[in-house]
């Protein structure tokens, strides 16, 4: 009978919790506190600190449970009135050091259930701590001298204060600009220019929202990692990416160099029948200027792709090769369309230097594909792949 009774015993432990530890920093007084003496000693200790601190309320209410409870004679229930105390930093310290006292509590006294009783919004932060470990069948809140409302208003407030402040992202908004507006102001007001601290802060205002409105900032700082992080390509490549951007220069000068040239010798017509009449000289000009320009900006770009693919061991070299001596005498047939253009020379002019082009390109192409078959070695290619070159 000893045994059943006992098993149908219920353990209650009235629990006040102080989480932003105001009663070790304030009444030194150590936590976990454990019975009615010296809870009852704690709170009068802590209320001849500081008589306004809800704390010591906190531990007077969690006293008058506790003898409310006993006065009720249940034999069942078992009783026992503890205080913990977190920390004045608050946050996962306080937390931690609840939970440690906590456990302590339950292997000294196995709780079966618990009274919580805090002293507003922060403390209740604990009541998860507390569910998770032993269950939790009354919550007691203490609100003194000041209501929830603004309690949980001041709470927010400070997190947000604490976030503008520690957090680079808004403090730089929030505290660096207003900052550099007065720090502008002061370095004026020492020259005696405070007049024109207007145009300084307009001109300081508007620099900033066009920054962050155009995202300037974010591409700074997306270059500046770039920067960090680029790895150059192989030297084959740059050789031939450089070679390229050469070329592609050269080329551009041309076209201006003939613009040039053929505005100079060529007077602008009024309507469009004397554009007509003036475009082929017009063009011959532009050709005679520009060609041999452009000529040389191919083949740098040329040059530089067999270069790349030589160290590659790739067999594009060889057409590309072919490509540089057509594009070459491709100088001779522009040259000779920009004369007959001119009237300096004839039309058989031109069609021996397209008919000499065509053969130079069918000899370059014969070659080509005759080296490529000598030099498989060179490129490791397969018989299939010499095949197929020789039809591309």
């Amino acid at each position: 009978m000893t045994e059943a009774g006992e098993g149908a015993q219920k353990r209650i432990l009235v629990l006040c919790v102080d989480r932003d530890g105001d009663l070790e920093t304030k009444a030194n007084v150590k936590t976990p506190i454990v019975g009615r003496t010296g809870n009852l000693d704690a709170a009068v200790a802590l209320a001849l600190r500081d008589p306004e601190e809800p704390d010591a309320n906190a531990i007077f209410e969690a006293v008058r449970i506790y003898d409310r409870l006993k006065n009720e004679k249940k034999p069942e229930e078992i009783l026992e009135i503890a205080t913990l105390s977190g920390s004045e930093f608050g946050g996962v310290g306080a937390d931690r050091k609840i939970v440690a006292g906590l456990n302590e509590l339950l292997g000294a006294f196995p709780a079966g259930e618990v009274i919580l009783v805090t002293d507003g919004y922060s403390d209740e932060a604990v009541l998860p701590l507390v569910q998770s470990r032993v269950p939790v069948s009354s919550v007691r809140r203490i609100v003194m001298k000041h209501s929830e409302s603004i309690e949980e208003t001041a709470a927010l407030f400070t997190k947000y204060l604490r976030m503008i402040i520690e957090n680079p992202r808004y403090s730089r908004i929030a505290l660096g600009l207003p900052g550099l507006l007065i720090l502008i102001l002061g370095v004026l007001a020492i020259f005696g220019w405070v007049q024109y601290y207007l145009i300084a802060f307009v001109i300081v205002l508007s620099v900033f929202l066009v920054v962050k409105g155009f995202g300037v900032d974010r591409a700074a700082k997306g270059f500046y990692k770039w920067t960090k992080e680029y790895t150059p390509p192989p030297i084959r490549v740059q050789i031939s990416n450089y070679s390229t951007l050469a070329g592609a220069l050269c080329m551009v000068l041309a076209v201006y160099l003939g613009w040039t040239e053929a505005a100079s010798k060529i007077v602008s017509p009024s309507d469009l029948a004397g554009w007509l009449s003036v475009l082929p000289m017009a063009s011959g000009f532009f050709i005679d200027g520009s060609i041999l320009l452009i000529i040389v900006g191919v083949c740098v770009a040329l040059l530089g792709r067999a270069v790349r693919w030589y160290l590659e061991h790739d067999a594009k070299l060889l057409r590309n090769a072919a490509l540089i001596v057509i594009v070459g005498w491709s100088h001779q047939i522009f040259m000779a369309t920009s004369d007959l253009l001119l009237g300096r020379a004839a039309i058989g002019k031109l069609i021996f230097s397209i008919t000499f082009g065509i053969l130079i390109g069918i000899a370059s192409v014969l070659v080509t594909f005759v080296v490529h078959r000598y030099t498989k070695g060179f490129f490791g290619e397969t018989k299939e792949q010499i095949e197929d070159f020789g039809e591309g």
